[in-house]
């Protein structure tokens, strides 16, 4: 029983990873259409309608009270709140291959925070694999070079933060998880984003007296398509992936997974965008893939079921 959890757990930390690796490209695709504020609005609304249509048809029975939604408020602040946002906004300065390059920070952050809230603890082996994985990341981006002075600066700033925020989730999810079940703790964390999101950019719009145009973008077939992965599969699925997979993993365990997102971002920036992928990418990844597995393979047995 143990074992197939944990097979479960490590394809559902994989589906995660392809999903939110691909993201990346269609948030690009969809800023080509309009600001990120509305990108977030409309698609935490086609979360919710589809989070809510099987709750409606009485296929799924939420458990649901009012201070649990309180008790899941500040899970729901960090993913999807500031992660989607600091994401959305910013890929506005800097290409999908670069952010998702900067995404693979997540490791880092969380095995500190994890230490620290969660007293996980990491085996030497895995921690030279760890090690290895981030340095596949930091040479890549040495090797591409930056200007702090550039607007993409802000850019990094800004993904770093996304990525803080997705390591902050990991290790509180540790702990709800556990008292919460997957769809009611997902549930609560779309509802949060559809009215937060939407909120902000309704006020928007109707301050600037162009609400006539809120649901403009929805008439580009780009965007729709765009929005509707964004929607179903980055915004909803994911929830339910990563909240299944840390209920079974470690958190620094499951959030290597996000270098395993960065190779697939910058593939899917090179085929579909045209980002040039250059033989210190190649490198690059093969170190960090060596480093996600090692990550795993060199992983201390747990009690998890």
């Amino acid at each position: 029983m143990k074992n197939s959890n944990s097979t479960k757990a490590y394809l559902a930390a994989i589906l995660y990873a392809l999903i939110i690796g691909l993201s990346f490209l269609f948030t690009k695709i969809a800023l080509t259409v309009t600001n990120p504020m509305n990108i977030l609005a409309h698609r935490f609304t086609i979360s919710f309608i589809a989070a809510s249509i099987p709750v409606l048809l009485g296929w799924i029975k939420l458990n649901i009270r009012g201070k649990d939604i309180l008790s899941i408020l500040p899970l729901a602040l960090f993913y999807p709140a500031l992660f989607f946002a600091f994401q959305a906004f910013g890929l506005v300065y800097i290409s999908s291959s670069e952010a998702g390059i900067i995404q693979a920070t997540v490791p880092v952050f969380t095995m500190i925070l994890a230490a620290v809230f969660l007293k996980e603890s990491m085996s030497f082996l895995q921690m030279i694999s760890l090690l290895l994985s981030v340095c596949g990341v930091i040479y890549i981006f040495l090797m591409k070079g930056i200007d702090l002075k550039s607007a993409s600066f802000t850019g990094i700033i800004l993904i770093i933060l996304s990525a803080l925020s997705s390591a902050c989730y990991s290790v509180i999810t540790r702990k709800v998880s556990k008292k919460y079940r997957l769809m009611d703790l997902t549930y609560i964390m779309i509802v949060i984003g559809f009215l937060s999101f939407n909120t902000i950019s309704l006020a928007d719009y109707i301050i600037k007296g162009t609400l006539v145009n809120y649901f403009k973008p929805f008439t580009e077939p780009l965007f729709l398509i765009s929005i509707l992965y964004l929607g179903i599969l980055s915004s909803l699925i994911t929830s339910l992936l990563t909240n299944y997979a840390l209920s079974k993993m470690d958190a620094t365990k499951m959030s290597v997974f996000s270098n395993l997102s960065t190779l697939i971002t910058m593939l899917a920036g090179v085929i579909f965008l045209h980002e040039e992928l250059k033989t210190y990418h190649i490198f690059g990844a093969i170190m960090i893939i060596i480093g996600v597995i090692g990550t795993n393979f060199f992983g201390k047995k747990n009690n998890y079921q």
